[in-house]
């Protein structure tokens, strides 16, 4: 037996193996991942030559116009990008102010406060918010939420804040749907809340325990762990989620498209229909031919940029919190 196991071993040594050089082996990995980055960047220009391209006639025929006025009139060929972008911007900062801040708290929750037994399936529920379809979201809002939120919301609201200055025109509902640009902004901020969550709560589990046992022993309070030792240390990854989320909201469309009541107007109120960009080309791109079709294109490189712009400056933040 022990004859047997000594030829077996000696046969297995005396069989050539093939394998690369180690400097093989490193030219093709290099290669590789060279081809990887390279693929990313021209499928990137590829999109932008194409939208350009596609939207140049919008620009060349309408100027600096397109994205001052606000006309959209397809009858005229008359196009103007205001409306859409005003909307666009708004929704989002509205799904900021609100999916930020319960964001930031489910994150604490699950970190510090929460029972060991509850901590699972809240954190898997809020993992699963994540998986669920947009055109879902807009579903149930345009059929479940936008019903409750005209009778118990817009109507109460308005009959309170009517003819007030200021706040009764941002909060005063002509026709109260349900719909409109504060809707799509909730609708949003409801979307984006899974994902600055887990980012959080995940960055939060790997701040060291010995930082909040150091604080708790010197008699800190949860709030004063949270506010002095946690969020500075958790500070650019937080941002970081933050600028992740705003990104969702900027290009979301089948949501808002439902939500949103797709009125091309500027309206003083956030209970009255609205457009976004995204929604627009949604709804319009089908059909489209002509000038109409170049504006849409021109209506995606203005997302685009205004996409870009949001994450230089997520950068420019980063990198200044890394400073300080």
């Amino acid at each position: 037996m022990v004859a047997l196991s000594q030829e077996r071993l000696v046969s297995s040594t005396d069989a050539p193996v093939r394998r690369f050089s180690p400097p093989t082996c490193d030219r093709i990995f290099r290669f590789a991942s060279l081809a990887s980055a390279l693929l990313v960047l021209i499928v990137l220009l590829g999109i932008i030559g194409s939208m350009i391209y596609g939207g140049w006639p919008a620009f060349s025929e309408f100027g600096l116009s397109f994205i001052t006025s606000s006309v959209w009139n397809v009858n005229e060929d008359q196009y103007g990008a205001w409306v859409a972008i005003v909307g666009t911007l708004t929704t989002a900062l509205i799904a900021l102010v609100i999916g930020v801040p319960l964001s930031l708290g489910i994150a604490i929750f699950l970190t510090q406060l929460c029972p060991p037994w509850l901590k699972r399936p809240v954190a898997t529920t809020i993992e699963l918010l994540a998986a669920v379809p947009s055109i879902i979201y807009g579903m149930w809002g345009l059929f479940v939420f936008a019903p409750l939120f005209a009778n118990y919301v817009q109507i109460p609201v308005s009959n309170i804040v009517e003819g007030m200055p200021i706040v009764g025109t941002i909060l005063y509902a002509r026709t109260p749907s349900g719909v409109g640009i504060l809707t799509a902004g909730i609708i949003l901020a409801i979307m984006i809340i899974p994902f600055i969550a887990s980012i959080a709560r995940d960055i939060l589990d790997q701040i060291p325990s010995v930082l909040r046992e150091s604080a708790y022993g010197i008699g800190c309070t949860t709030w004063e762990v949270v506010r002095n030792v946690l969020v500075p240390q958790a500070g650019v990854s937080i941002i970081g989620a933050i600028m992740l989320g705003l990104g969702r909201a900027l290009g979301e469309t089948m949501a808002v498209t439902f939500v949103v009541g797709n009125a091309n107007r500027l309206s003083g109120s956030l209970f009255d229909p609205g457009s976004t960009i995204a929604s627009r080309i949604a709804n319009e791109f089908n059909e489209a031919i002509g000038l109409q079709l170049n504006a849409l294109m021109a209506l995606g490189c203005i997302l685009f940029l205004v996409t870009f712009t949001v994450l230089v400056l997520a950068r420019l933040l980063v990198s200044r919190v890394k400073v300080g």
